[in-house]
């Protein structure tokens, strides 16, 4: 049956989720008990397809935050309580002058999934009587709803784990213990290392040089690294110094740019303490980096670009600015970005996910964090 095949997915999830993502498995909550699930229906005047009501009776969705359970297209669980807001709020958005649109909305469409941020996410037909009833589909707010994710919901949640199983190649991340969606990443070209140094005078794109050890960070720039960012804003400036410039080198040799002599020449000395290029448009290791953007540009290799734009930030600039903005661009190459800075940072113990208190009352020279200060000046006389 396929209510059984609901109880067998969830356990073969939550199996997984126990091993692998535990902070992400303590978001799912108990199950809901039958009578509010019968309630619920009654309320929106629909019946719930078997598998919908198998699944709230193992699982009544998920707390909200980081590290809550989410489904592959970014959806956290919802349970009964978001199944009715979501459900009646989609009820309630003006379709058009005959209320009701097939690919837009149903009135027996009702939401399990929310993309929280969005009125975004995952959703069951609740027509009975037709071959759709209890098909998986996904509300998209600038598109509208589309099937064929799955034919049930016990169907959905087994290729979920099975996707599960298939780790990394299927874009499954975890990290402290939390559960990660990534876009399988694709191979991308490498620099190559052939091409002579351009002359002085050869028509290049101008590199920025306008960086400096001292510039500020805005705390926005960590905040999108959650306990990472945390880590960062609190340990001691040579160790966040550190971890920029080994990153810088991971950036550097997952892009091919440490082929090139000059770039190599440059990240060595900064390595050893010796002193950085000229930041002029004319030195050797700038010219490189101005061939890579005017490669860049030609090809279309937006994260060439990206990369050579790093390499300057990181030899010049605040190594704060320089270890965030080198694992963002990372994370374009590897799924292991996150454990990647975690080990350049000393490998420390991490800190909760901040909130906005955490950033309001950072007391760190180097890092921006005046507007969150301000909402909390209050709690500080």
């Amino acid at each position: 049956m396929s209510a059984d095949l609901v109880q067998d997915s969830w356990t073969r999830i939550d199996t997984w989720l126990s091993e692998h993502a535990p902070r992400t498995l303590a978001t799912l909550l108990p199950p809901a008990e039958i009578e509010e699930i019968a309630a619920a229906q009654e309320e929106l005047g629909v019946t719930f397809p078997p598998d919908l009501v198998s699944s709230l009776l193992r699982h009544n969705g998920a707390l909200e935050g980081p590290a809550a359970f989410r489904f592959s297209t970014g959806d956290r669980l919802l349970g009964l309580g978001g199944l009715l807001g979501d459900t009646g709020f989609m009820r309630a958005v003006d379709q058009g002058p005959d209320g009701e649109d097939e690919d837009y909305w149903l009135h027996e469409y009702v939401k399990f999934g929310s993309y929280d941020s969005t009125s975004d996410g995952l959703l069951v037909d609740c027509r009975t009587g037709r071959v759709s009833f209890g098909a998986v589909g996904r509300f998209f707010d600038e598109t509208g709803t589309r099937f064929g994710n799955a034919d049930s919901l016990g169907g959905y949640l087994a290729e979920l784990a099975d996707t599960l199983g298939r780790g990394q190649e299927a874009g499954v991340v975890t990290f402290n213990g939390r559960l990660l969606w990534e876009t399988p990443r694709p191979a991308r070209p490498k620099l190559g290392a052939d091409g002579p140094l351009p002359a002085p005078d050869e028509q290049l794109p101008e590199l920025e040089l306008s960086f400096s050890p001292t510039d500020v960070l805005h705390v926005s720039h960590l905040d999108g690294h959650e306990e990472l960012g945390a880590l960062i804003a609190v340990l001691p400036y040579e160790r966040v110094a550190e971890a920029a410039r080994k990153q810088l080198r991971r950036l550097a040799v997952e892009t091919g740019l440490n082929d090139y002599p000059e770039v190599r020449a440059a990240l060595d000395a900064q390595e050893q303490g010796l002193p950085a290029p000229r930041p002029d448009q004319a030195d050797p290791f700038v010219l490189r980096l101005r061939s890579v953007l005017a490669q860049a540009d030609t090809g279309r290799v937006a994260t060439h670009r990206w990369a050579a734009e790093r390499m300057a930030l990181g030899i010049w600039g605040s190594p704060y600015r320089s270890v965030c903005e080198s694992a963002e661009l990372r994370s374009h190459f590897t799924p292991d970005w996150r454990a990647d800075l975690h080990e350049d940072l000393g490998s420390p113990p991490l800190p909760p996910i901040p909130d906005d208190r955490f950033w309001g009352t950072l007391r760190n020279p180097a890092i921006d964090s005046s507007w969150y200060a301000a909402q909390y000046a209050p709690d500080q006389d």
